[in-house]
């Protein structure tokens, strides 16, 4: 199995997420767009049903959701980015109550976590990343620029339900390179 790594760069995780919405695919936009706003795992993801988005009765996107993540058994609540709302708003009227919510149209199942791979590279390729990326690429972007803005460690550990600081710093490829901007970076003689 190949080890995946986030995408470091911020310009490229811009391109990233605009990739499909300026294909104009409103169902792999939200694929991407939950994916790199909400660190879940691909079968997560694959697993979500309209109606864990959407407020039917009110036509309304929630503000959060609440799922059992598949691989733990854990009950979490994630509260939804701005920009998830605004994919799920553009791809609202293609969703159904209790579909999933990434369907594939031949089938009226959720797609293979094959496919969302293969969605995944497509992005990753025309926009020039290097490395594979996959559904774990994009859990440790998320965490990867999220411990680089300063959210907290311990935070990280919690959405990732890690054991320690040490599997969470491994797990998002906090380098040497990090380490020594971090060396570098604090002046306390300002002579």
């Amino acid at each position: 199995m190949t080890l995946t790594e986030p995408i470091r760069d911020p310009k490229q995780v811009q391109a990233f997420l605009a990739y499909y919405r300026r294909k104009g695919n409103a169902r792999n936009q939200v694929l991407v767009t939950i994916a790199l706003h909400t660190a879940l795992r691909t079968s997560d993801i694959l697993n979500l049903k309209g109606n864990d988005v959407y407020d039917f009765s009110t036509c309304r996107v929630k503000t959060q959701i609440t799922l059992t993540e598949k691989k733990t058994g854990k009950s979490k609540t994630i509260a939804l980015h701005k920009t998830i709302i605004k994919a799920l708003k553009s791809y609202f009227p293609q969703a159904s109550p209790n579909a999933p919510l990434i369907m594939n149209t031949t089938t009226n199942k959720a797609i293979s976590r094959v496919q969302a791979y293969r969605i995944l590279n497509e992005a990753a390729n025309i926009i020039g990343i290097t490395h594979k990326v996959g559904g774990h690429s994009l859990r440790k972007t998320f965490g990867y620029h999220a411990w680089n803005n300063g959210i907290s460690p311990v935070v990280l550990m919690e959405i990732y339900n890690h054991s320690s600081y040490k599997v969470t710093k491994r797990y998002l490829g906090v380098s040497q390179d990090n380490q020594n901007v971090a060396y570098t970076s604090l002046c306390f003689d300002k002579n």
